[in-house]
């Protein structure tokens, strides 16, 4: 691979091809400079210089590589009539050509650039050779050539492409970040990045077959084919929680594409604050599509009819409205208003009519309400009409009080399950930090509620053009029912595996998760079936909980057959913490750069902090710095989704029993290394993992 006789000739060719790139970093930076010097000027002068400095802004970032490689393929077509010599292309991250327009570089998401992905010897797509790069920064290393033709179709079953580029980048060491694959995207990964934008494609994959990482280029992939409508639309990209955020991030800007949302779900409901998690037995009930009644319920004991007249003092004379008519008003607002919120303008002009309507005065309504508008007595009895709300508001009342809870829950959930969802009723509920179990249920109160008056811009659903939701399988239906609202036009890639479903609502299949999401088109499956990250032997031993956590589900086919086979080690209790100390004092030794994370029951978290602490070793919590340190503890719960070069599992028998999926918690665990695995326990290891 490093000795190729075409070396110094690509090499030539990239450096050309970095000159270009250059000259149109000189031109972007050129037109800024001219909008910075055109001052002044009309509104629409002024409008444009805004929009041209937007677009300049978004071209100066894609045109930012950083240390990662421009290039890293070409291909070349077979001779045709037309074109005797055939034609050859250079992939790259961004198109990139010369002063005379002439391509020089093939952004990847190209129709051109398909083949470069897509080619294999029984269905070569018209090319005779495929070309992989191994580089670093603008350095050529390497290349690796893959022949096209009957003579060839024996060496390439259509499994593995660019094997030789492909295992070393997934023998590279871990950052603690994502890293792109744009480089190394395999032929069923490459179906699902270019798939239809149109519907719902659920991507099932196991651990290690690259379904995160897809997803992200799926993402970029779309909002490059399909740029109007998605730009103005908007691509929604969602995680599990705000560790698995912090390690994808650099990902879709690696590909050009700032301009993508990557949020959790708390981040899609305006001014809440959320952390943590409910009991599992609470975040059930929470998750349950009974809430939706529940809610509607909560929302509707807040329009109160009065228990008494209002008299309001109005010259020598009382104005008056009676518990009669506020009910009737209510009555009429409910039947004008779609939202809460919206209702409130309707009670203030229906009462004020009635309070004119007993008036002996010869006043205009419009003179009648000014003067009586801001009447305590007016006030009060508006605010128990019909008060105003906030989603934070309606569920700090309604979980604050049992008489609340009862009347919303009566009907609708067992007598046993709403006096779980009560809890202290906070006298400020703006600063209420909500359970993320709260989140769906805020989400359903905004939609009933609507806006706020004054408050329609900050109090809006965002709808996007298309939605990514990675680790889709742990999701409630109150949290796929959120998804469902915001969705343009039920465009959306549901990313993740049955087999590693740990939540308060695990799913057993994706029928049961498409149940709660757009049905305007058949929705449209996909399965990653190669394990790329996790080595054989690894994926040897996790197969073994596999059994247990997804008895149906095979595990991925790992094309790595070889690799450092995972040591359990039995202690007594009294040495675990030294053990675990010892073992990762001696991979830090042994992994060089790379990143290890040392994964243990959410019960040991504190203990194990402790005692990395007094050995002076230095460390990262993922519930703080995400994997920022080179050793992190990882709570079993926080582990799905991220990949390290060192795994320590520690106590497995401990996440089995503590947790509500523990089979499948162990699983996940189980497959977070790219290297090497270490299962430490005391007592008695899981019966499962020793066949």
């Amino acid at each position: 691979m490093a000795n190729h006789p075409e070396l110094e000739l690509e090499q030539a060719y990239i450096d050309n091809a970095y000159l270009c790139l250059e000259r149109a970093r000189a031109v972007a930076e050129a037109m800024r400079e001219g909008v910075v010097d055109g001052q002044g000027g009309t509104y629409q002068n002024r409008y444009e210089r805004d929009v041209v400095w937007e677009r300049v802004g978004v071209r100066l970032h894609q045109l930012e590589l950083g240390e990662r490689s421009l290039i890293f393929g070409r291909v070349d077509t077979e001779p045709t009539e037309e074109d005797p010599e055939g034609e050859s292309f250079h992939i790259g991250r961004i198109a990139v050509s010369d002063d005379k327009s002439n391509s020089i570089v093939v952004d990847w998401r190209a129709p051109l650039a398909e083949t470069f992905y897509r080619a294999t010897g029984l269905d070569p797509m018209g090319l005779r050779r495929r070309r992989h790069f191994a580089s670093r920064g603008q350095t050529l290393l390497g290349i690796d050539d893959e022949l096209f033709g009957s003579a060839t179709a024996a060496l390439d079953q259509g499994q593995v492409q660019g094997h030789g580029a492909l295992i070393a980048a997934l023998e590279e060491s871990r950052s603690g970040k994502l890293s792109d694959i744009v480089g190394t995207i395999q032929t069923e990964q490459d179906r699902i990045i270019r798939s239809p934008l149109q519907g719902v494609l659920v991507v099932q994959g196991g651990p290690g077959t690259g379904k995160t990482v897809v997803a992200l280029h799926r993402a970029a992939y779309l909002l490059y084919s399909q740029r109007f409508p998605l730009e103005g639309q908007g691509v929604l990209v969602l995680g599990p929680n705000r560790v698995f955020l912090s390690y994808i991030e650099q990902v879709l800007p690696s590909l050009g594409e700032a301009g993508i949302q990557i949020a959790v779900l708390a981040d899609l409901v305006p001014a809440i604050r959320s952390s943590g998690h409910d009991l599992t037995e609470v975040g059930r009930v929470k998750g349950d599509s009974r809430m939706i009644n529940v809610i509607r319920r909560a929302v509707r004991d807040r329009q109160h009819p009065l228990r008494e007249s209002l008299r309001v003092p109005y010259g020598l004379q009382f104005l008056v409205l009676t518990p009669e008519d506020s009910v009737e008003i209510i009555e009429q607002a409910r039947r004008r208003s779609r939202t809460h919120n919206a209702g409130r303008r309707h009670v203030e002009q229906l009462v004020f009519e009635r309070l004119a309507s007993t008036s002996r005065s010869e006043e205009t309504l419009e003179a009648i309400r000014e003067r009586i508008r801001r009447d305590p007595a007016v006030i009060e009895a508006l605010e128990r009409m019909w008060p105003v709300l906030t989603p934070a508001e309606l569920l700090n009342d309604l979980f604050g009080s049992r008489g609340l809870l009862r009347s919303a829950g009566s009907g609708r959930l067992k007598d046993s399950e709403w006096p779980l969802l009560f809890r202290e009723r906070s006298h400020v509920p703006n600063e209420v930090v909500f359970p993320a179990d709260d989140v769906p249920l805020l989400d359903e109160a905004l939609e009933l509620l609507g806006p706020r008056p004054k408050h329609l811009e900050a109090d809006a659903v965002r709808t996007f053009g298309h939605i990514v939701v990675d680790e889709a399988q742990d999701l409630s239906p109150m949290e796929l029912r959120m998804l469902d609202r915001r969705s343009l036009n039920g465009s959306m890639t549901i990313v993740g595996d049955i087999a590693q479903a740990t939540g308060a609502w695990p799913h057993e299949s994706w029928e049961s998760v498409l149940e709660y999401l757009p049905d305007r088109r058949p929705p449209r499956r996909a399965d990653l079936t190669i394990g790329y990250r996790v080595p054989g032997p690894i994926m040897e031993l996790a197969a073994k909980m596999l059994v247990l956590a997804a008895p149906g589900i095979a595990p991925p086919q790992s094309i790595r057959h070889t690799g450092e086979p995972p040591l359990i080690l039995g202690v007594a209790s009294s040495e675990l913490e030294a053990e675990v100390v010892e073992r990762v004092r001696y991979e830090l030794k042994t992994i060089g750069s790379g990143n290890i994370g040392v994964i243990v029951p959410e019960s040991m978290a504190e203990q194990i902090d402790a005692a990395l602490t007094r050995a002076g070793i230095d460390y990262g919590r993922a519930t703080r710095q995400g994997l920022e340190k080179q050793v992190t503890v990882v709570p079993v719960n926080l582990v799905k989704g991220l990949e390290l070069d060192s795994v320590l599992v520690v106590e497995p028998k401990r996440v089995l029993n503590e947790q509500i999926r523990g089979a499948q918690s162990l699983y996940v665990a189980l497959t977070r290394s790219t290297k090497r695995l270490t299962v430490i326990h005391t007592g008695q290891l899981p019966e499962v993992l020793l066949d």
